[in-house]
């Protein structure tokens, strides 16, 4: 029987979705790319995986919408793209530039090609434009920004850090960029509440 954590006895504490995935790097079965890498010493590309098991009659099958073989569709959201499934309605959207699924609704948000990021339509021709910017890591916590389910912000200076670790640096008392050393005001904040919800 498949081992169920997540919403309404299915899914995972990640996300809620009907399906489990084989991992092609170490061949074992995963509710989600962040179970897998809690558990395994390297990450997966979710993109790589082939094959999927049905938490319903647990069958397992190449990737696709739903169950060849009970027709369980495996989440409300599914992007083949990215191999990604959730029952939540989070506005879901795929974004072709950033190669991944963001959530927050596609029409609030334009992508930069120089940042190379969605952006919160509020701040499109007021934000500092970095190239690649969510393509590093967290300057405070080194973690990855542009996969992460970890919400951002962006300073006016343009580097993004984690909204965990902005918050930190303000209770410390920072208030430099621990990129650039350039004031830590958040530009988003000024002008909506919306940015970094939308990783997936």
């Amino acid at each position: 029987m498949a081992t169920a954590i997540g919403y309404d006895g299915y899914g995972c504490e990640h996300y809620k979705r009907k399906s489990r995935f084989v991992t092609p790097c170490c061949k074992k079965v995963y509710t989600c790319r962040f179970c897998h890498d809690e558990m395994e010493q390297h990450p997966l590309n979710r993109k790589s995986i082939k094959e999927l098991v049905c938490i319903v009659c647990e069958k397992r099958q190449p990737v696709g919408r739903c169950c060849r073989y009970c027709f369980t569709q495996f989440g409300m959201y599914a992007c083949l793209k990215c191999n990604f499934f959730e029952d939540e309605d989070r506005g879901q959207f795929h974004c072709t530039e950033c190669g991944i699924c963001r959530v927050g609704y596609r029409h609030r948000f334009f992508h930069c090609p120089t940042c190379n990021l969605c952006l919160p339509r509020q701040i499109e021709g007021i934000h500092k434009c970095i190239q690649n910017v969510s393509h590093d890591n967290c300057p405070v916590c080194l973690e990855d920004l542009h996969s992460s389910r970890l919400a951002a912000h962006i300073p006016s200076c343009g580097h993004l850090l984690h909204t965990p670790c902005y918050d930190k640096l303000i209770a410390a008392g920072m208030k430099a960029c621990p990129t650039c050393q350039g004031e830590l005001d958040d530009v988003t904040k000024k002008v909506t509440d919306l940015f970094g919800r939308f990783k997936c």
